[in-house]
């Protein structure tokens, strides 16, 4: 998809141009404990055939769906033995299907089968390797390998699918491979790994290996500053995607955090959020979903391109106001 939101540049085009917006579609979910109700929805990740995987956090589970929301099952329960979470922060598809959860006050990465049979577990409380101290984020590269940032711990670590460790970076701090309490974590097509740099309100970017390629962002509510960002992901368009939850709305830049668009503002309206922490995509980038923490639902958009003459530029530029 063609996302030019260079406005100044736009008159010089001489025939029509291709915009685009995400625009709402639709939305499931409210608080309650029953099958589709949530309690702070908290990530949310999308299978290749289409089923959304939702993180219920304060519910000690995790519930999957159709592409439009049609409850499917759940599995999880408040509790620290095997299949039970506490607080479960982040959920994860990985290439082979399998579903990894961080498992925040159980200080774990748990993994699952797509309809939720346990398959394993690595990690406990502590600074060592392969030790957590609250896993906020998840995320499995092509190669199947995990990532994981330990929110407490400042640092990003990395495993084979099995939990094998593999490798570290990160300390405490503002400067260059250091974090304030990094939140989410997703990696590229091509292997870069970008993390939510919650605290210091920016992105920071690597290599598989950590690596640092770059940074963008701020405090501030203007485009491409964050008040607390979480969730970030990267769409099949290669562009990625930063849950901006203070300024409640949905940002998303070029690879090298070059601002292209957001949506959202603060709200209970369709389109609307309290608290997004977590966007994900399907397999054709056509469709975004949100983990709308404090309305305790899933949204949905889809993303529309509109063709315009020079003349309706005007148009367009307020839809990214």
């Amino acid at each position: 998809m063609t996302r030019l939101l260079t406005f100044g540049f736009v008159a010089v085009l001489a025939a029509s141009t291709a915009f685009g917006a995400w625009v709402y579609e639709g939305k499931w979910g409210s608080y309650g404990t029953g099958n589709g109700q949530f309690n702070e929805p908290i990530r949310v990740a999308v299978a290749a055939g289409g089923n959304v995987y939702v993180a219920d956090n304060a519910n000690h589970r995790v519930q999957y769906f159709t592409a439009t929301g049609s409850y499917l099952g759940r599995w999880g329960a408040f509790g620290s033995g095997n299949g039970q979470f506490k607080y479960p922060h982040c959920v994860a598809l990985a290439p082979s299907g399998n579903i990894y959860v961080a498992d925040f006050n159980n200080h774990r990465i748990q993994y699952f089968s797509a309809t939720g049979s346990y398959l394993g577990q690595w990690g406990s409380y502590g600074s060592g390797n392969g030790e957590f101290r609250s896993p906020t984020g998840v995320a499995v590269a092509t190669s199947g390998n995990v990532y994981v940032v330990d929110r407490y711990n400042h640092r990003v670590q990395y495993f084979s699918a099995t939990g094998a460790y593999l490798g570290k970076w990160g300390s405490y701090g503002g400067g260059i491979r250091e974090f304030n309490t990094t939140c989410g974590v997703a990696v590229a097509s091509g292997g870069n790994v970008y993390v939510a740099d919650t605290a210091n309100n920016r992105i920071q970017y690597f290599t598989a290996t950590g690596s640092y390629l770059g940074k963008w962002g701020a405090r501030g509510s203007g485009n491409g500053l964050f008040n607390k960002p979480h969730g970030v992901a990267v769409a099949p368009s290669g562009d990625v995607y930063v849950a901006d939850v203070w300024n409640h709305r949905i940002q998303y830049f070029t690879v090298t955090g070059s601002f292209l668009g957001k949506w959202g503002s603060s709200g209970t309206g369709n389109g609307q959020f309290d608290r997004p922490f977590g966007v994900g995509f399907n397999a054709a980038g056509t469709r975004a979903y949100v983990a709308d923490l404090n309305n305790h639902r899933t949204q949905f958009f889809k993303w529309v391109n509109v063709s315009v003459a020079p003349a309706s530029i005007g148009r367009i530029k307020a839809l990214f106001r």
